[in-house]
């Protein structure tokens, strides 16, 4: 059912999308969780009235501001391309993708630019509190954008609260709360949030570390070490317990996705974790032998345990999900696909049955769209459909991939939690500065958060390829009919541009880093 799409088209479209999205999230993170900081720094000085905590205030509000600026652009682009080169998408999700886009911007985004201007420009011109109050609701409302995007992102891997119009052949929501509050939307906020938290804790940290390493601003930098590191040590326990919580849906929900992170080929009960290892080969080759590392260190039944709290629990592999798993009730993906594909035809019937006039066929289609349990048996495997006489390895994510994602992003968290306890005792002890390694060990970190960053995207993102919108809707259907040159072109412009957009950045925030906070 794909021979006629341009495959060229489908992965330069992915590649620019990634492009976008990725270039955009180095700046969000910074955006989200140092306007909290700052916002905290700023309730210190006016409950203490001390005039440094105005300067701890205004300096790291300069940053936020340079990195919120580059940002917006990067994020108002990346909406474009929905309509541009994801049109059948943006047609079949219907006004579920559309109505948290549409919230951010009346909601959030108004709320972010009216309240930012008082942020940067009220200071000795509105009272105190009232400067305060806009700081924080600049923070509120930069965190509130975040939740809108991550509702229609969790939607695209737990679609629920819809049904499926097969007249319009597009999904409608019919119920905005199950949408809003699903349990991968709840905790897909939350973690991406107090990561976001943690890696603007780790920036002030770093920062501030190199300015007791040049021996410049002292009190300023103990005292931005002492906030960030507070917020730091909070966030990064929350990050490990929503990831851990994460892990569990995933298993639950996107089972392909889980097997691939661990990088497990044959599901297992007392399923082991594998803490380090290498993979061999190409890893969406199937059948494919359970032993595929070079080498791996593995906790015993720790991975059985992180998806279902039993060691116990059956963890499904690759090879299950793609050749099935009677005993644990895993259909093969052969099946899924011929029930994709009675969906899909169905769905054809109904259409001509429409344009001819023929009402005996097209309510006998249409009574199929209405019956619960044909929705259950066929309707759930549509996008598989798309995949009939394809090699069955094109439903396979790129395992090794996911799994070196998940892993740096998790060595990395543990590393974040523990700076941040080094840095907040050696503070409070008035240690924190005497050794220049440790210092050099938190400037070196602060790269690291983005990274960890851009891999837990990954791992989302790529680990629920090949869909679109799970299980519905594969990532080949819901690109636009559009030349492949065009979007060639755009591509190499937005690389260009977003990487001067981030040299700027970069060169306008180390400036400001050397020039430091205003003299008293």
């Amino acid at each position: 059912m794909l021979e006629s799409i341009d495959t060229s088209l489908i992965d330069w479209s992915r590649a620019q999308f990634a492009l976008t999205a990725m270039y955009h999230w180095l700046f969000v993170p910074l955006t989200l969780g140092l306007s909290f900081i700052v916002a905290f720094m700023e309730t210190i000085y006016v409950k203490t009235g001390d005039e440094e905590w105005k300067r701890i205030t205004k300096f790291w509000m300069k940053l936020f501001g340079i990195n919120f600026a580059i940002g917006v652009s990067t994020g108002i682009i990346l909406e474009f391309e929905f309509g541009t080169n994801w049109s059948n998408y943006s047609w079949f999700v219907g006004d579920i993708f559309g109505a948290p886009l549409a919230i951010e911007g009346i909601m959030a985004f108004f709320m972010e630019s009216t309240f930012i201007a008082v942020m940067f420009f009220g200071w000795n011109k509105v009272s105190k509190r009232f400067h305060l109050t806009s700081t924080w609701l600049t923070a509120i409302g930069a965190n509130l954008s975040a939740v809108w995007i991550l509702v229609a992102n969790a939607w695209m891997q737990d679609p629920v609260g819809t049904k499926f119009n097969p007249l319009k052949a597009r999904n409608e929501m019919t119920s905005f709360w199950d949408v809003f509050l699903s349990e991968t939307a709840v905790n897909k906020f939350m973690h991406t949030i107090t990561s976001s938290f943690t890696l603007a804790s780790i920036f002030v940290i770093g920062v501030s570390a190199w300015y007791l390493l040049k021996n410049r601003n002292v009190l300023f930098a103990k005292r931005s070490t002492v906030v960030a590191a507070v917020f730091g040590i909070i966030a990064s326990v929350f990050t490990i317990f929503t990831g851990d919580t994460s892990a569990r849906i995933i298993a639950r929900e996107q089972p392909m996705k889980f097997a691939a992170i661990e990088g497990l080929y044959e599901g297992q009960t007392h399923a082991p974790l594998v803490a380090i290892g290498a993979l061999k080969t190409d890893t969406t080759m199937i059948p494919n032998p359970r032993e595929r590392f070079i080498f791996k260190f593995e906790i015993p039944s720790a991975l059985s345990y992180m998806a279902f709290l039993t060691p116990n629990g059956f963890v499904a592999g690759v090879n299950d999900m793609v050749y099935g798993n009677e005993e644990q009730g895993i259909l093969s993906y052969n099946e899924r696909i011929e029930r994709g594909a009675v969906a899909i035809e169905t769905l054809k019937t109904l259409k001509l049955a429409s344009d001819r006039g023929d009402e005996e066929a097209f309510a006998e289609a249409k009574a199929k769209f209405d019956d619960p349990q044909w929705l259950h048996d066929y309707y759930q495997y549509f996008g598989y459909g798309y995949y009939k006489d394809r090699p069955l390895s094109e439903l396979i994510p790129n395992v090794k991939l996911n799994f070196y994602s998940f892993h740096i992003m998790v060595f990395m968290g543990l590393h974040f939690l523990i700076l941040s306890f080094i840095a907040l005792m050696g503070s409070l002890k008035n240690r924190w500065g005497d050794k220049k390694w440790l210092l050099w060990v938190a400037i070196i970190t602060i790269p690291m958060p983005y990274i960890a960053s851009q891999a837990g995207w990954i791992v989302a993102e790529v680990g629920r390829q090949p869909w679109v919108v799970y299980e519905l809707m594969p990532t080949v259907a819901a690109v636009s009919k559009i030349s492949p040159t065009a979007v060639q072109i755009t591509f190499w412009i937005f690389l260009a541009t977003f990487t001067a957009l981030l040299v700027a950045e970069l060169k306008i925030l180390t400036t400001q880093i050397k020039k430091g906070p205003e003299e008293k």
